[in-house]
């Protein structure tokens, strides 16, 4: 193997995780048998929970390009990407671009929302064996 270009840049998230399935991580229970290393499945099951595992590549490389009409530096497109702001609270921390609410759009637009976790307790109404609800 050859390296071509030492420290090119920093990796969004979305990259990381696809790295990571690519070298066999999964959610697996035989998962041990990949040539992973502990601390690999670590960021594999961080990065499962995050916008990273929604994300396409497609959807990343669309909303960096159209990001270019903003003037947004490439870390904050990568924090952007990497956070998946839903708010502008959200976003105000990362860029300094004056023009939030467009690029809010762009984000919603283009990269999808973030994974949902259904629990037992978001049910709202629950029903008893004999069909009363609580």
């Amino acid at each position: 193997m050859k390296i071509v270009k030492a420290n090119a840049g920093a990796l969004t998230n979305f990259e990381v995780l696809d790295f990571l399935n690519s070298r066999g991580a999964s959610k697996d229970t035989t998962r041990v048998i990949a040539p992973i290393a502990r601390s690999e499945y670590k960021v594999y099951d961080y990065l499962v929970e995050t916008a990273a595992s929604t994300q396409t590549r497609e959807s990343v490389t669309k909303f960096a390009d159209k990001c270019k009409d903003f003037k947004v530096a490439k870390a904050e497109i990568l924090n952007i990407i990497n956070l998946r702001p839903s708010s502008i609270v959200e976003l105000l921390p990362i860029i300094e671009t004056p023009d939030h609410q467009a690029l809010l759009e762009l984000v919603k637009d283009l990269l999808p929302p973030l994974p949902t976790t259904e629990t037992h307790e978001d049910n709202a109404e629950e029903e008893t064996d004999n069909g009363e609800q609580l």
